[in-house]
């Protein structure tokens, strides 16, 4: 059963390094109406800030390319961001997956994705080499006490 959202925002910008901050900003603006604990809307905000950065870094690596950011609210107080760059895909999701592996070189981690996992309820990536790559997350909000929808 699918279920439609009950609010959508959509936004697409270039892949500069400014922009990540803009990006956290304008998810967590529009989850705001959802009334997230302080602790919830942070976790949102360091996942998107991951995934955003993961098009920076490696989709675009020394380019600058569209990043579109779509963040949708369904019944149950349910948040799904989407991050879809058109950039150069991953060759291997599980691979890219494990934390620690990286193509960013030294300077770079390799958690990104573990970071959104352990952040959000739901992470699910796609990529396609050479056509870009899509991560959905999802985070379903508990909301503040004496607050429910």
């Amino acid at each position: 059963m699918r279920t439609s959202a009950i609010n959508e925002m959509k936004v697409s910008f270039p892949s500069a390094s400014a922009n990540e901050s803009f990006a956290r900003a304008a998810v967590a603006a529009f989850a705001a109406q959802l009334d997230p604990t302080v602790d919830e809307l942070s976790d949102v905000r360091t996942a998107v800030s991951e995934a955003v950065t993961n098009c920076i870094v490696h989709a675009y690596r020394d380019t600058i390319g569209e990043i579109t950011l779509t963040v949708r609210i369904y019944e149950g107080r349910r948040l799904v961001i989407q991050v879809k760059d058109k950039g150069c895909g991953i060759e291997d999701v599980e691979k890219a997956m494990e934390p620690l592996f990286t193509t960013g070189g030294e300077e770079r981690a390799g958690l990104g994705f573990a970071v959104m996992e352990s952040f959000m309820n739901r992470l699910r990536v796609t990529s396609h080499p050479g056509k870009g790559t899509c991560v959905t997350m999802e985070k379903r909000l508990s909301g503040r006490s004496g607050h429910g929808r």
